[in-house]
């Protein structure tokens, strides 16, 4: 437990410093260009004070928030579902994971202007955007992980009388869990970003994405790089204080 603790210590140390350096780079950049091309960090920073104080800010907050969670949460519990099933089933094994590993390599922005047309402009589309790209990197982890489960254990569970559903609940499962919380670490970065994308381009109501857009549009440098602080922030705070204390949780016994 103690490793544990150092260990988290450590990482949020890790954090901080690269904040710090990337701040420091930041700086250097608005000393040698003109104000109106890059703003000082405090200048971004009052910005970020006052927009802290600001309803609307808060608002377009918990849009993202909202659809980044019903995105992301329907790619997990799909990606579980099809993982263990394609990983378990031999006949479509190879099939599927050629497929994920097809799709995946499409952005997830690409699919945009067809959910667009398909669904018309609500959240919806951007839910459905950020809940691909964070599918395949979740859907492909848990299969590669069924695939090594120890022969072993399939059989003592087989002999033991154990259903199809028993099997995954009692085998599979338990086994794929430290690659299934390392895929959802990785699914949730490209879900953050399909996120941003996707309101940027489809921007029909406030959040983070349409902010950082509406900013780029009237050429406000200084709401840009304060929009880019506030999701670099973000991103950092959910993986490192969310996903991980989630993933000691769950693999405490690792950290013991």
């Amino acid at each position: 437990m103690a490793d544990s603790n150092a260990s988290g210590v450590a990482s949020k140390r890790a954090y901080v410093v690269a904040i710090a350096v990337i701040l420091l780079m930041w700086q250097v950049a608005a000393w040698f260009l003109p104000d109106f091309l890059m703003p000082d960090v405090p200048v971004a920073l009052q910005r970020l004070w006052q927009e802290l104080q600001s309803p609307a800010f808060y608002e377009g907050l918990g849009n993202s928030m909202s659809r980044l969670g019903a995105g992301y949460g329907a790619a997990l519990v799909s990606g579980i579902i099809l993982g263990l099933v394609g990983g378990t089933l031999n006949a479509v094994r190879s099939t599927l994971k050629a497929g994920i590993i097809i799709l995946q390599s499409i952005p997830s922005i690409a699919w945009v202007p067809l959910f667009l047309i398909l669904m018309g402009f609500g959240n919806l589309p951007i839910i459905v955007v950020v809940a691909i790209g964070a599918f395949f990197p979740t859907a492909l982890s848990v299969m590669n992980a069924t695939e090594s489960v120890e022969k072993v254990h399939i059989s003592a569970a087989r002999v033991m009388g154990a259903s199809k559903l028993q099997m995954l609940r009692r085998v599979y499962f338990p086994a794929v869990t430290p690659e299934l919380i390392t895929g959802a670490q990785l699914a949730f970065g490209n879900a953050w970003r399909a996120l941003i994308s996707a309101e940027m381009i489809v921007g029909f109501s406030a959040g983070l994405g349409k902010s950082l857009a509406y900013s780029g549009e009237i050429a406000d440098m200084t709401g840009v790089m304060t929009n880019i602080l506030v999701i670099a922030v973000l991103a950092a705070v959910i993986d490192q204080v969310i996903l991980e204390r989630i993933k000691h949780r769950l693999l405490r016994y690792q950290y013991l």
